[in-house]
């Protein structure tokens, strides 16, 4: 998607003129050495989960109980407390002092753990320029006073964001404000693939709704893994059917669109790809962790070789390979450890090896 100069301009004038909150101390976590919204180098191949701030029926998950596969845990999730402003609440039944202390341990691991804005019911509310400045100074709240690297975005249908609305240039200038802020802050997006990819079929309404935001924050984007289930198959410009979802022609064929490009719907321009590193697949942990788009361990595997050697492809290839393709995102944590690790053993497994090569 090509720039748009007005915008860019105004993100400018707001960045500059805004209000700005300024970084405190860290709560809980001055001891490990690892300053708050300062995150670790991503390793070369990552393996990232969500972990539920709410008991799932599978009761809580400690911070200190994820297991070393995982490189990037993202706390799910943040609570719109209105009029822009957000928290992270933990569940009363998580020790806050615990959880604090839990993370800082994590990162002092060289993990890298941040707070996610969205999910199913999840919201922010970012109409106005006094929204965007509370969002700005309790997200910056969250970040120092639990010892987090960074942010993520996954906003899905229930927090509007359509093409036009509103929450979308102020989430980019917000973004930015935190990111000058801290300059080594951890950003990535989890959208759904109708507001990605989606943008092939249509640009109105939801689809195709999140390339703007994708395309204001190229710059700060650590990491972008679109959700290839609960939303049926991906279409393509690769072929005439939609790819099922679980397939490893849907997980490459995602994948290769976000970094090699396509053209928008309506003859309306055209998404310019990522770097390889910026993008990750994401699919379920397991069968109940969503309503579809399961892929075995086995397909994610065969996908990511794919893309990273073009090797073990079905009918989907890169133009070329892309080496440096980040890695596999799931949803979630506590779903995989409910299922015995089932995901996370042998997916972080093959990503750990790939490293090496």
């Amino acid at each position: 998607m090509k720039p748009i100069t007005l915008l860019s301009c105004a993100l400018a004038l707001s960045i500059s003129l805004g209000c700005q909150a300024q970084p405190a101390a860290v709560a809980g976590g001055t001891g490990v050495g690892v300053a708050a919204g300062h995150s670790h180098a991503l390793p070369k191949h990552a393996l990232v989960g969500y972990l539920h701030n709410f008991d799932n029926g599978q009761g809580l998950l400690p911070v200190a109980q994820v297991d070393d596969s995982w490189d990037v845990i993202v706390l799910a999730f943040a609570d719109d407390m209105g009029e822009g402003k957000v928290a992270f609440n933990p569940d009363p039944k998580l020790d806050r002092a615990q959880l604090i202390a839990d993370i800082a341990a994590k990162r002092a691991q060289g993990k890298i753990v941040v707070l996610s804005f969205g999910g199913e019911l999840g919201t922010v509310t970012l109409n106005t320029q006094r929204d965007e400045d509370n969002f700005v100074r309790t997200t910056a709240e969250a970040i120092n006073t639990f010892g987090l690297d960074g942010i993520d975005v996954d906003l899905e249908k229930i927090a509007g964001v359509t093409h036009g609305a509103p929450v979308v240039p102020h989430l980019i200038s917000a973004v930015k404000r935190l990111h000058a802020m801290y300059p080594d802050l951890y950003v990535s997006m989890a959208p759904e693939h109708p507001y990605v990819q989606g943008g092939y079929v249509s640009m109105d309404g939801i689809w195709g709704a999140y390339l703007p935001l994708i395309d204001g924050l190229r710059g700060e984007l650590d990491l972008l893994h679109v959700q290839l289930y609960n939303n049926g198959g991906l279409p393509t410009p690769y072929r005439a059917e939609k790819y099922p979802g679980g397939s490893v022609d849907m997980m490459v064929g995602s994948a290769k669109m976000l970094i090699e490009g396509f053209d928008l719907a309506g003859g309306k321009g055209r998404f310019e790809g990522l770097r390889a590193e910026q993008v990750a697949l994401a699919l379920p942990s397991g069968l109940r962790a969503a309503n579809n788009g399961y892929a075995t361990p086995a397909d994610i595997n065969r996908a990511f070789d794919c893309l990273t050697t073009a090797t073990g492809c079905d009918e989907v290839k890169p133009s070329q390979p892309h080496p440096d393709f980040r890695g596999v995102m799931t949803w979630s944590i506590n779903w995989d450890v409910s299922d015995k690790r089932a995901f996370s053993q042998p997916v972080g497994a093959h990503l750990r090896a790939a490293s090496k090569r």
